[in-house]
């Protein structure tokens, strides 16, 4: 069998090299997600920073926003310089080098120099190598994309699954730094990993769309906004910029959103697009803005849920194997993914079994389901956090799991659903930026996350019921929207499913 008949589980032999590159990517990411904010607001006694939980979710929302913010620049360098594989590539680098600076013990500054270096490394990977699944699937029918989507997304989840395991109990109960360094060896082994089977992948994402004069003007449009970059970071260094946390993350929300009315009003006005492109855009559009109210719920795991995890949750269970009687608060962050892996195949089997058939719900139905199911998600933290407030104490760990129960399937409905569809409504010379306003979309979701899980973990328990109720009526408010909303949003898409 040669390299193009070769198959993973009946797909292309290419997808099981994205599968684990992004796999291990993934460990690393959420390995180090995993920790970060308890490594801020840990005492410095234990090897932490000693924040406050307000100033810990800030800087979270920072880093996570900035991660997926950078894949709208990293999706232009691939479309017009590097080519998507190359982007891939050197993205792999700089996430092992930056992890390796946060294993360093130093100061904040060395600190936040690891996480900007990561930040650079996952815009340019993350955006990519979802594009270079899409194109291993080109002209072939939409429910075979989803398929493969589904499958590369339990990939993603499997590396999210591993890493609070081995990289969070390594960093809460060894060291901080030692989980970070466990994290950035994970990577070193994707990239090994995608350089032994590259070959798999044919030529999709090899070259850019733009070659010549254009590559060097877009050359030099890449290295004034590095330079730029680096600029911002050397006057913050020097006082020259003051800047909170708090205040940063603000002003950040409003870069990202003058940043999506700039790329889609680019592409909708000066695109060159006819008219049922633009209905596309349009569509691309609603999704965006949907992913950012599901992020913006969905990744408190992070911040919100590890605070809940570590003040509110009883984690005696196995906990004879630690010296101070409980297991690592990281560990919860495992729940969602194995969740993912044990429902991801069978998500995958409704939507071929319904597309075989024509009965698979269009893309917005199922965007509407995702964020009805986050709401719901809420609900059962709400009555979590009554209890905790009725009791005066901790409560069992069902409730978190029950929360990402609930959430898992919304994910699943939403996510690996709207990565395949914008690249399917994407026009082919645009795919790499429409690729990175979805990860545009999870960026202000992040942000949000992040000051709102400070707001929550820094303050009181009382307090909690009543927003996570709030948080409850927005997201499936914002669900029950979309749903009236489909029959329309299905004219727009001209027939893609």
């Amino acid at each position: 069998m040669n390299d193009s008949e070769a198959t993973f589980f009946g797909h292309p032999r290419g997808l099981a090299t994205l599968f684990f590159t992004e796999m291990f990517e993934r460990f690393t990411y959420y390995g180090m997600r995993a920790l970060l904010t308890l490594f801020l607001s840990a005492a410095v006694a234990t090897g932490g920073f000693g924040m406050s939980e307000q100033e810990a979710g800030a800087i979270y929302g920072i880093y996570t926003g900035a991660v997926y913010l950078f894949c709208v620049p990293g999706g232009w360098i691939a479309d017009r310089i590097l080519g998507q594989r190359h982007a891939v590539w050197y993205g792999g680098i700089l996430i092992a080098v930056g992890n390796c600076i946060l294993a360093i013990p130093s100061g904040h500054d060395l600190f936040y120099l690891g996480l900007m270096v990561i930040v650079l490394g996952v815009g340019l990977l993350k955006p990519n190598i979802s594009a270079v699944v899409g194109a291993l699937y080109k002209d072939q029918p939409g429910y075979r994309r989803d398929a493969g989507f589904s499958l590369f997304y339990m990939g993603i989840n499997l590396g999210a699954f591993i890493a609070p395991l081995i990289a969070g109990t390594v960093g809460e109960k060894v060291g901080y730094r030692f989980g970070f360094l466990a994290a950035g060896l994970a990577m070193v082994i994707g990239l090994v990993q995608f350089r032994l089977t590259g070959r798999y992948l044919g030529g999709a994402g090899l070259e850019p769309q733009m070659h010549g004069a254009e590559k060097t003007r877009n050359i030099r449009l890449a290295l004034a906004g590095l330079a730029i970059l680096v600029a911002a970071a050397v006057a913050a260094y020097f006082g020259l910029i003051r800047l909170t946390p708090s205040g940063l993350a603000w002003q950040l929300l409003i870069v990202m959103a003058g940043i999506a009315v700039v790329v889609f009003g680019g592409v909708l006005f000066f695109g060159g697009l006819d008219a049922a492109e633009k209905k596309r855009i349009g569509v691309i559009f609603v999704f965006f803005v949907c992913a950012a109210l599901f992020w913006a719920g969905f990744e408190q795991a992070g911040s919100t849920f590890n605070f809940f995890a570590r003040d509110y949750t009883d984690r005696s269970w196995l906990g004879s194997w630690f010296e101070d009687g409980q297991h690592p608060a990281s560990w919860y962050q495992s729940v969602q993914p194995i969740f993912v892996i044990l429902l991801s195949p069978v998500f995958t089997w409704v939507w071929v079994a319904l597309g075989r058939r024509n009965l698979d719900p269009s893309a917005p139905l199922k965007f509407g389901l995702g964020l009805i199911q986050l709401g719901l998600g809420m609900g059962v933290m709400a009555i979590a956090a009554a209890l905790v407030v009725s009791s005066h104490g901790k409560v069992m760990p069902t409730w978190l799991m029950l929360t990402y129960l609930v959430h898992t399937t919304g994910e699943l409905c939403l996510s690996p659903v709207g990565l395949s569809n914008v690249t399917k409504l994407s026009p082919p010379r645009f795919v790499g930026q429409m690729m990175g306003t979805w990860f545009l979309g999870a960026a202000i979701g992040n942000t949000v996350a992040g000051l709102v899980g400070g707001e929550v973990g820094g303050g009181s328990a009382e307090a909690m019921p009543g927003q996570f109720m709030r948080m409850l009526f927005i997201g499936g408010g914002a669900g029950v929207l979309v749903l009236l909303l489909s029959p329309l949003l299905r004219r727009m898409m001209g027939g893609i499913r």
